[in-house]
């Protein structure tokens, strides 16, 4: 999969971060993400591949593109008997957030970004779009920290298994009125606190990669992005769980369902019998090959952003792979027209 796909994906994601980079501080963020799902979707059905959609923009009648359920890649259209061997290809799950923080995109601040994952048929959960609570963490805290502890406990242990003090934890949260408490619990005990507006992905992902100087990612967000998430860190050896969260009064924010017992209903008509399970990376993503790949619109942690000259654009993206146990950072010099100069930097 890795060798079919691995350039591909990379293109997929340069493509949606670009069309919604030129969208950036103009205050449009629904603009911005549907260039970017524009454009991911138009890459996407070049490929040589048979994909379908399994986290992706909402339902059918919410999202005429890239919507849950929908049929990807050259292999799906069609004429394609014509010239697809369908022995030789395999069939993958795709889950994708072509525009990662939108709002930052809009306002011009850092951290958004496109990303997608991928695995073969059934190797990505296909979580609701509920909201998830996470726990992300570094490998040497894996297995170690866990979710169901409080906070000021996953800090203790984070602190003995990176050998650092409780002072020296960042812990990123978004900024959310029902974080209040965890934010208020994570600075009691010693640690700092990083607050996002937006872009958890990143947040969480930045967890596994010692300089980010991100410690650990607590807090409720997007369930669909905790997938997402998940598959980057099973790739990484970082630790990862998540837990579905359908109550309304937790949240505060709203959910799909009018109620805490119409949305655990909705959970089992999905199959998920047990609505309070925690879930590991290697369960939401589950699969034998998992690939991630992200590209920056703005800049963050990890990536920078898309930087346009005359001519041109330049991206960096981050490609992780289960299958050859890689994390690759790619930069890209787009050239449109011929371009005046090349930028190094």
């Amino acid at each position: 999969m890795e060798n079919t796909l691995g350039l591909e994906i990379i293109e997929v994601v340069e493509q949606a971060a670009i069309a919604s980079a030129k969208w950036m501080g103009k205050g449009e963020k629904n603009t911005a993400d549907q260039v970017a799902v524009e454009a991911m979707r138009e890459r996407m059905n070049k490929i040589y591949m048979r994909g379908r959609i399994v986290i992706g923009e909402g339902e059918r009648d919410d999202a005429p593109m890239l919507y849950i359920g929908e049929e990807v890649g050259i292999c799906t259209q069609e004429n394609a008997k014509a010239y697809c061997n369908p022995d030789e290809l395999v069939e993958i799950d795709i889950a994708v957030d072509p525009c990662e923080g939108t709002n930052l995109v809009a306002y011009g601040q850092p951290g958004s970004m496109a990303v997608l994952a991928i695995s073969e048929k059934g190797g990505l959960f296909a979580a609701p779009d509920f909201y998830m609570k996470k726990l992300a963490a570094p490998p040497a805290a894996q297995n170690h920290v866990d979710i169901n502890k409080s906070a000021t406990e996953n800090l203790q242990i984070l602190s003995e298994c990176l050998e650092r003090s409780i002072e020296e934890l960042v812990v990123v949260v978004m900024k959310r009125d029902r974080h209040n408490e965890l934010i208020k619990e994570i600075r009691e005990a010693g640690a700092r606190v990083r607050l996002i507006s937006d872009g958890d992905v990143s947040a969480a992902i930045s967890c596994a990669f010692d300089g980010s100087n991100i410690h650990a990612l607590m807090g409720i967000g997007a369930a669909p992005e905790g997938v997402i998430s998940a598959a980057a860190m099973r790739c990484l050896g970082g630790h990862f769980q998540g837990q579905l969260i359908y109550d309304p009064a937790i949240v505060k924010t709203g959910l799909i369902g009018e109620s805490k017992e119409s949305n655990i209903g909705r959970l089992k008509e999905m199959g998920i019998k047990d609505p309070d399970k925690v879930y590991k990376a290697e369960e939401l993503a589950s699969g034998e090959t998992v690939l991630f790949a992200a590209c920056g619109i703005t800049p963050g942690t990890l990536m920078e952003g898309v930087r346009f000259f005359a001519g041109g654009a330049r991206t960096q993206s981050l490609v992780i792979s289960s299958q050859s146990q890689t994390a690759r950072f790619v930069d890209t010099v787009h050239m449109y027209k011929k371009p005046k100069n090349l930028q190094l930097r």
